[in-house]
């Protein structure tokens, strides 16, 4: 035994020594009498692969935020398996749009906003930001009531205005006094809770099956209710805000490489370059709709199979963890207000960087407060107006679903300049859209607008 250990020892210390070459190669190393072979050709790999994700990554899970898992949720408990399939459906169509809108970033080297100033009309941008701010405005409202009204579950006793407001002055004050990408990196730990509905979906003995064969086979009724909720799942996963974050995140990264005027983003620009960024994206909008495919598997398995098909309260939403017992409060808690606090600062960001782009204002959070006071108000005064929201006894749930709603009917508008954009030559030069790309965005703005009016038409 003491022979082998030696062996052993002296092996490790010769693979400590190698060259850095044979490291990646798979080092060999002859002992006395045994040879150990260590490959990190698969470390490495994956080392790679987790520095490729950023922007992509961050956008994929602020996708699930609180008003997503309130959305998924109804639609689960409510009926059942019949809507899972949208959660396998809309990935390539949140990835196709989402790519789309970072190309724009990396290749224009300005943010969505400032694009549509410099080629379309400024009254144009105008009623196109306004329309997103308003709609942030009633997310960022109805997020912070759901992330109160989460946290009453296991502190019944603190008063519901109180934590929101209290959340708000903690969100606004990370965004003012440090980078989001910074502490968005230790909240992504928090939105880690989401991953209680996959072990939810096994925990339960569901009929893969069945479950399996809904998600493949499309299936709708057409009833109001269902139009509604349809409009919501497209608008809380295909969102408006997500468009301007994701195009000038690009950017700040292009930034934070260097690259500080446009010119030299364009520079900046090739394949390679555009290669990760889809790899980032496209890996996000999958997390994204993994934990979508859950959400909806979870609350099926056990709000729809035991009668509660209509959420109304916190408490009705967290029952989808009941098979954690005590443990359901916290982990629904811990998942609302993780992906609140990482949905928050992107909802309000993106209403900043679109104003700053439409009027010209020295914007990024990269910069200190004193560098762009505009950019900053206006993150300010989304929280406020989402502040004074909840005093009009916005019920929280509900609020999610009518704010998913409301982005359903404003992203067709906004993504039409996406399209056009992304598919310019003059503007996107080799990186313009394809014919296939561009058939399939097409087709995105078709659906959620038909959605939108539906919605309009029967309510």
């Amino acid at each position: 035994m003491t022979e082998k250990r030696s062996h052993l020892r002296f092996g490790l210390e010769r693979t400590f020594e190698a060259p850095a070459r044979a490291l990646e190669r798979g080092t060999e190393v002859f002992g006395r009498a045994e040879t150990i072979f260590v490959d990190k050709r698969p470390f490495r790999l994956a080392e790679e692969y987790w520095e490729t994700l950023g922007p992509g990554l961050t956008t994929g899970a602020a996708d699930d935020d609180p008003s997503g898992i309130a959305t998924y949720s109804q639609a689960g408990a409510q009926y059942g398996f019949q809507l899972i399939w949208l959660s396998l459906f809309l990935f390539p169509f949140m990835a196709i749009v989402q790519e789309m809108c970072a190309r724009i970033g990396v290749v224009s080297g300005r943010g969505l906003a400032a694009n549509i100033r410099a080629h379309y009309s400024h009254r144009v941008l105008y009623v196109v930001a306004g329309l997103l701010f308003f709609a942030n405005v009633l997310n960022i409202a109805a997020d912070l009531g759901a992330m109160a009204a989460a946290t009453r579950l296991l502190l019944p006793e603190v008063g519901l205005s109180l934590l929101v407001v209290l959340f708000a002055a903690f969100s606004l004050g990370l965004q003012i006094f440090t980078t989001y990408a910074r502490y968005a990196r230790y909240l992504k730990y928090l939105a880690g809770a989401l991953f209680s509905y996959v072990v939810v979906a096994f925990a339960v003995h569901l009929n893969w099956s069945d479950v399996l064969l809904h998600t493949v086979v499309p299936s709708l009724t057409f009833s109001r209710d269902q139009l509604f909720l349809l409009c919501a799942i497209l608008g809380t996963s295909i969102s408006p805000y997500l468009f301007f974050w994701q195009t000038s995140q690009e950017v700040e990264e292009g930034i934070l490489h260097g690259e500080t005027t446009v010119a030299a983003r364009r520079r900046a620009i090739d394949p390679g370059v555009v290669r990760r960024m889809r790899t980032d994206v496209w890996s996000g909008m999958l997390f994204s709709n993994v934990i979508t495919f859950f959400i909806f598997a979870a609350c099926a398995g056990t709000l729809y199979v035991h009668g509660i098909t209509h959420i109304g309260t916190a408490d009705q939403a967290a029952a989808a963890l009941k098979p954690f017992g005590r443990l359901a409060y916290l982990l629904f808690a811990i998942g609302i207000v993780g992906t609140g606090f990482l949905a928050v600062p992107v909802l309000a960001g993106s209403s900043a960087y679109a104003f700053a782009e439409s009027f010209g204002w020295r914007y990024g959070l990269y910069r200190k407060l004193k560098q762009a006071y505009a950019f900053y108000g206006t993150i300010i005064i989304s929280m406020l107006l989402g502040i004074v929201a909840n005093f009009f006894h916005l019920n929280p749930i509900r609020g999610l679903i009518y704010a998913a709603v409301a982005n359903g009917i404003i992203a067709p508008i906004i993504l039409f300049f996406v399209l056009r954009i992304s598919g310019s030559r003059r503007i996107m030069g080799r990186y313009a859209n394809g014919r296939v790309l561009s058939a399939l965005g097409w087709f995105t703005v078709g659906a959620m607008a038909l959605s939108g009016i539906a919605v309009i038409l029967t309510f």
